[in-house]
């Protein structure tokens, strides 16, 4: 009997209490959440009493785990809904504490003698956990309370500014807009790029030739005054025409060439006029060709600049040509370009304006002709050079001219354009 083993059974039942003794350290070692399920994976499978116990757990401690899990999740969700509950109540405070601060500057001052205005209420203590509905419904009255208050402020919303933009205003300038011009909504429209310069610039055209007559008949040196101003215009004019300015040192050099011419025509008489308007001409195109040679301009900017300058150079130069006449015809000639200019600004159709000058330029033509020895044979002399004046009128109207254009070229061109007509007819007729 004392060599005989016992059987597995009665092994097991042997060692219970040694199992009775382990099932309190393993449910202390459950309540470790660091490590859960350390108590039922056995370390020794080759045990038979350990994994005997890690098949047959115990009841009563998987009920004790179940409840301590639960336990945990219902704890954990309660702290996730009471931050969302305090971030809501919190976010609807500051809403409320914002709307009651804007509602508060934009009431009206105080009347004098007015009893003063009952401070506002403090905001509303942040309310416990609530759904995420009611705070947006919250949120909702607010705005809407803000804004009531701001339209019911009455006077106070003049002082508020409005937003950029609400009223359909652009931002606000210092310098403000660029008028638009004449020439520039033409050609935004597409219309012809004929513009005429209008009514002012025909009345000082006028008047400049009026004062061209009266100062022929007095001499050529009181002729020389406002010859000097024509001729200015005339440089100037013809530069801004073609689109270049300042262009100072071309304007400078087409009227120091007028001048020029003067200073001839006086010194060699009325007999040698052609001569020297036709010399200043030659060498100031020679000038002019030499200036641009020298020049570090582009080729094609080069020739522009060569072909403005010696047109405007020639044009102011021809100008001259009222010393080179008889006193009677610039007289005659002036007088007709004043008058067809003026006619020709009068609101009428084009073909019938153009007929309206020339008929109106030779009766001055035979008007001033009888105060003078021409006589009749002025209207001839009037009709002519109101041809010319409306040609050279045509040419500052032409690609949309500006506002400098008409008070330069405008005033200028129908005069200057007059001067051969006038010389050679005066001198045909005379």
């Amino acid at each position: 009997m004392t060599g005989t083993p016992l059987p597995a059974e009665n092994h097991g039942q042997g060692h219970q209490p040694h199992q009775a003794y382990q099932q309190p350290q393993q449910s202390q070692q459950a309540y470790q959440p660091q490590q859960p399920q350390q108590a039922y994976q056995p370390q020794q499978p080759q045990q038979p009493h350990e994994a005997y116990q890690a098949q047959q757990p115990h009841p009563a401690y998987q009920s004790q785990q179940t409840h301590h899990a639960q336990q945990a999740h219902q704890t954990h969700h309660a702290q996730q809904a009471q931050a969302q509950a305090q971030a809501q109540a919190q976010a609807q405070a500051q809403a409320q504490a914002q709307a009651q601060a804007q509602q508060a500057w934009q009431q009206p001052a105080p009347v004098p003698g007015a009893a003063p205005a009952p401070a506002f209420a403090p905001a509303a203590a942040p309310t416990p956990a609530a759904p995420a509905a009611a705070s947006a419904a919250s949120a909702a009255s607010a705005a809407s309370a803000a804004s009531g208050a701001t339209g019911a402020s009455g006077p106070a919303d003049a002082s508020v500014p409005a937003a950029p933009g609400a009223a359909g205003y652009g931002p606000a300038t210092l310098a403000g807009n660029a008028r638009v011009t004449d020439a520039q909504r033409a050609r935004l429209e597409g219309r012809s790029p004929v513009i005429e310069p209008g009514m002012q610039p025909a009345a000082l055209t006028a008047l400049l030739g009026l004062l061209l007559a009266g100062t022929a008949a007095v001499g050529s040196w009181a002729l020389l005054v406002p010859l000097v101003a024509l001729q200015g215009l005339t440089a100037a004019g013809w530069f801004r025409l073609n689109g270049m300015w300042p262009a100072r040192q071309g304007i400078a050099l087409a009227f120091l060439g007028a001048l020029v011419a003067d200073a001839v025509l006086l010194a060699a008489g009325r007999p040698n006029a052609p001569a020297a308007i036709l010399g200043t001409i030659g060498v100031w195109v020679l000038l002019t060709l030499v200036l641009q040679l020298r020049s570090h301009a582009d080729p094609d900017e080069r020739m522009y600049g060569l072909m403005a300058t010696v047109t405007s150079a020639a044009l102011a130069i021809m100008a001259a040509g009222y010393l080179g006449s008889a006193p009677h015809a610039v007289s005659v000639g002036a007088a007709a370009v004043a008058v067809a200019l003026l006619a020709r600004a009068l609101p009428l159709p084009t073909a019938a304006s153009v007929i309206v000058s020339v008929v109106a330029a030779a009766g001055a033509g035979i008007v001033v002709g009888q105060l003078t020895d021409l006589g009749a044979k002025g209207a001839l002399l009037g009709a002519g050079a109101a041809v010319c004046a409306l040609i050279g009128h045509r040419v500052a109207s032409y690609d949309y001219p500006s506002r400098f254009v008409h008070f330069t070229a405008g005033i200028a061109l129908p005069l200057t354009a007059a001067a051969p007509c006038v010389y050679v007819l005066g001198r045909a007729l005379g």
